[in-house]
């Protein structure tokens, strides 16, 4: 656990954490692969959801061992992209985010560090009426390896001018807990992803909770 006693910044994961989108990524995915006559199970796409649309695209065309190169990955993001902006008035936000957000709002720095596409994070954030709770918003594009790589944790710990083991996470999944804990910050599992909290507990987050709602999550980060 962080030697600080409260952390200076917050950084959430969206996907899974803040906003219920299982369904559309699902149906976006499904959407897209449909293009290249390809297709994968439901849970395939959900374990998934974390590393971001390119690698899982990636995934996806080596087991059908198809011949593919960027150029092809790229076309497929795209037009996941935008249909899961179609789907955006689909999407809820879980219990207890909205909350979340405007309590810790002026008393932490607050970022969203999110491996889905820019495009479908801003149409999101605006349908919510909450593209204003962000410091930072950093997406897919801002970087060169997916979670459960630190990198995009720690290119928003930077951008909010915020030293990382002064950050704490919240996330959903096993690559972002992972990700977060190769970081050294603070993190916060939540359970209202796909994985279990056995799973979970594996990657040994500070605190697991079952939804945003949970009385310890802002003395844990507010100290």
């Amino acid at each position: 656990m962080p030697d600080l006693a409260m952390f200076e910044a917050v950084i959430f994961d969206w996907d899974g954490t803040l906003a219920d989108t299982r369904k559309v990524i699902v149906a976006s995915f499904h959407g897209a692969l449909k293009e290249i006559n390809l297709d994968v199970t439901d849970e395939y796409i959900e374990r998934r959801i974390g590393i971001g649309a390119a690698e899982t695209f990636r995934d996806v065309l080596r087991s059908a061992k198809r011949q593919f190169d960027e150029a092809l990955v790229e076309r497929l993001v795209e037009r996941k992209s935008l249909l899961e902006v179609e789907l955006t008035p689909q999407v809820r936000l879980f219990e207890g985010s909205r909350e979340l957000l405007e309590t810790l709002r002026g008393k932490v720095k607050l970022g969203l560090a999110s491996m889905n596409n820019r495009s479908v994070i801003t149409s999101m954030l605006k349908f919510m009426a909450i593209d204003g709770c962000f410091d930072v918003v950093l997406t897919a594009e801002s970087i060169s390896h997916s979670k459960p790589d630190p990198e995009i944790f720690l290119k928003t710990a930077e951008q909010l001018h915020t030293r990382a083991h002064s950050c704490v996470v919240l996330e959903d999944s096993l690559f972002g807990v992972a990700a977060a804990k190769a970081a050294r910050m603070g993190c916060i599992a939540v359970t209202t992803g796909v994985y279990s909290k056995d799973e979970l507990k594996e990657k040994n987050p500070d605190l697991i909770v079952e939804t945003l709602s949970d009385p310890r999550i802002i003395p844990f980060i507010l100290g």
